[in-house]
């Protein structure tokens, strides 16, 4: 039988405490989760799950501090907004006591209106985790109980089912966190790890809790925040990063292939700059190539510059690393943040209403990434071109032999090019539109969680167009196999080679785009390459 909340006559006279679930035993924690001291590489480890999370103790008595200053409010008849009050243009409209265990159930439905597919799970696993470190900061006046069980679907593999669509980014991801916190109260819908689909009571069972009946300011607690759209943009960043990381492998590929210039990458040239990306990215490439024996082989070939798209990898690939360092210190902030509205702050005993829900920081660091994204794909897309082109590079025409007969990677290159335009179009800043809502009372939104969600897309189109450039640059290499690169190079090489076999002539290549793709998302890469990462450093 589907749970039933109940009523109460005089819910303000009530301690919060009655409303407790138990507390769940969650076993050891792999991590331990401290608002301001969760860093990059443990959201990376939570995103991709096969961990435990547990909140710091020392969190629950500040977060127990802030429920009494709730609790304080109600028992002296206190009008406050969102304690017992409506909400967005309903906010002067003040709620009977007896009906506030309803005004939070029906908050909570009202705003499940989410549509498209759901969330995957590695992005819910972050929902749930900086969801739980937000009310963990002690100023959103709940129950630790509820972090608590967040927690426990999160260690116990059971992600709510969150559609991806439906959130404007202020007040909050509202719908896609409301479909989150159904879950709570024994709504909506959760997938288990082995992908079956259960009732949010059935959930709620097998981690051992009843459905809550959420107290005052619970509902909107959950609600409000950018947790959804801060989730999906630090997926778009560790995607970018993997990305990144095997652009510069595919770049060094490339130039030894062309057997192009080693001498853009010289230190000094960068130092006179001063980007710190730009010389990051020239230390890594000079590391990566550092023993190349096709390097010294045509020192002096006459060759004075190689085109943009080599001999500017530091510039361009710098500058792509600058905006992803930004953005990641931007998410990496958000994370950790209390993001719902009003705030509560124990050391005065006030309840101020702001808006830190509105996801502005979100969506500026999700449109900065979405250019790097795009410049990423669209750099490598063009040594593609040079390395096809045999008046540039020297190598056999589309790089294969019995060319016209053979095709070789021709159309490969094609495939590149139309997914390096389609991010070109998706990477039009989405910060810069807004649409009023709540009968302009919330009359400027973010669009954060479409710009980060947008993100997905983008990293994947530049995978395939990375993963092609090094399927090309290896071929090439081969080609003319008189000498080798750097043992550094060399590995990746053969890494390739495991799983991609020289074209010697035409065969089907959709397998081997695919294996591709999968390398520039999953390669691993030598430390000189991620010790430059921002949630790798």
């Amino acid at each position: 039988m589907p749970f039933q909340p109940f009523a109460l006559s005089s819910f303000q006279k009530v301690p919060m405490s009655s409303f407790a679930s138990p507390h769940p035993s969650t076993g050891a924690a792999d991590l331990v989760l401290t608002p301001g001291q969760v860093d990059l590489g443990m959201l990376r480890r939570i995103q991709a799950g096969g961990v435990r999370l547990a909140l710091h103790p020392a969190v629950r008595g500040d977060m127990a501090h802030s429920q009494a200053v709730v609790q304080r409010i109600l028992d002296n008849d206190e009008v406050v907004y969102g304690i017992n009050t409506g909400f967005g243009k309903l906010a002067s409209t003040r709620i009977a006591a007896d009906h506030l265990a309803d005004l939070q159930r029906n908050l909570v439905l009202s705003h499940s209106v989410g549509t498209g597919e759901p969330l995957a799970a590695h992005v819910v696993r972050l929902v749930l985790a900086t969801k739980a470190v937000s009310l963990a900061r002690g100023h959103s006046g709940v129950r630790p109980e509820l972090a608590d069980a967040l927690l426990a679907l999160f260690n116990a593999g059971l992600m709510p089912r969150i559609p991806a669509k439906g959130s404007v980014g202020a007040s909050g991801d509202l719908a896609p966190l409301a479909h989150m916190a159904c879950v709570l109260i024994g709504e909506g819908e959760a997938t288990t790890a082995s992908g079956e689909v259960v009732s949010g009571a059935e959930a709620m069972r097998r981690i051992g809790l009843t459905p809550f009946v959420l107290g005052p300011k619970e509902g909107l607690a959950l609600l409000n925040g950018t947790q959804v759209s801060t989730a999906l943009a630090l997926t778009g960043l560790f995607g970018a990063e993997d990305v990144f990381a095997s652009a510069l492998m595919s770049g060094a590929l490339s130039l030894e292939a062309i057997q192009g210039s080693i001498k853009p990458f010289d230190a000094r040239i960068h130092a006179a700059r001063g980007q710190p990306g730009q010389m990051a990215v020239a230390g890594a490439v000079r590391a990566l190539l550092e023993g190349s024996e096709i390097v010294p082989s045509h020192a002096d070939c006459g060759r004075v510059q190689d085109p943009y798209s080599v001999r500017c990898i530091p510039q361009v690939m710098g500058a792509c690393l600058d905006n992803l360092t930004h953005a990641a210190r931007v998410l990496r902030i958000e994370a950790n943040a209390a993001s719902d509205n009003p705030l509560v702050f124990t050391d005065t005993g006030e309840v101020i209403s702001g808006g830190n829900f509105h996801a502005e920081p979100v969506a500026f660091a999700a449109d900065i990434m979405a250019l790097a994204i795009s410049e990423i794909g669209a750099i490598a897309e063009r040594r593609i071109a040079l390395l096809l082109d045999t008046g540039l590079s020297g190598l056999a025409p589309f790089l294969v032999r019995d060319g016209g007969l053979n095709s070789g990677f021709m159309i490969a290159q094609v495939t590149a090019a139309a997914l390096a335009s389609e991010n070109k179009s998706l990477a039009h800043p989405a910060s810069v539109d807004s649409l009023p809502t709540s009968a302009n009372q919330e009359d400027h939104v973010s669009m954060a969680t479409f710009a980060a969600r947008r993100l997905g897309e983008m990293v994947n189109n530049t995978a395939v167009v990375v993963g092609i450039e090094a399927m090309a640059a290896a071929q090439g290499i081969e080609l003319k196999r008189n000498l080798k690169s750097s043992p550094l190079v060399e590995a990746e090489f053969g890494k390739l080679r495991q799983k991609i076999a020289f074209l010697e002539s035409d065969r089907y290549l959709a397998p081997d785009i695919e294996a591709a793709r999968l390398w520039a998302l999953k390669a691993d890469l030598p430390a000189v390459l991620l010790d430059i990462l921002p949630s790798h450093s």
